[in-house]
């Protein structure tokens, strides 16, 4: 079997976000194990780190590779990201998903196509009326 070493990376700034939801280390793991079942990835394990006084560093490890978040709550701010390796899994809708569940005031995000020589950066397709690309 010959394996490709395409994949895509989405990655975004969210600004908004709910304190509560941001500091809410239950929430944001349930929803990113949601995030990639939504996509069609396979979770391989959840690492997450609730930070004093607040913010939260949440790595879901995929079969497919990973997303991860990182929270701000003083800032009202999360960095998400979703990086699939192959065709099958979209981690746009992975990104989708979670910016549903956070609803933020504004989201800049970037697609990186990696694995096929000069990296390529596209505008993905995220779903919220609020949305600016970088």
């Amino acid at each position: 079997m010959e394996y490709s070493t395409f994949g895509r990376h989405v990655v975004i700034d969210t600004w908004g976000v709910e304190v509560e939801l941001l500091n809410n280390i239950e929430f944001l793991k349930e929803h990113m194990v949601q995030a990639a079942e939504e996509c069609g990835a396979t979770v391989l394990s959840v690492q997450e780190k609730q930070f004093d006084p607040q913010g939260v560093t949440i790595l879901v490890m995929l079969s497919e590779s990973h997303i991860s978040i990182h929270t701000y709550p003083e800032k009202q701010f999360a960095a998400i990201d979703c990086y699939t390796c192959g065709v099958t899994v979209d981690p746009e809708k992975a990104i989708n998903y979670l910016v549903s569940k956070l609803n933020p005031e504004q989201v800049h995000s970037k697609k990186i196509i990696r694995g096929l020589g000069e990296l390529g950066v596209e505008t993905p397709n995220i779903k919220n009326a609020q949305v600016t690309t970088c």
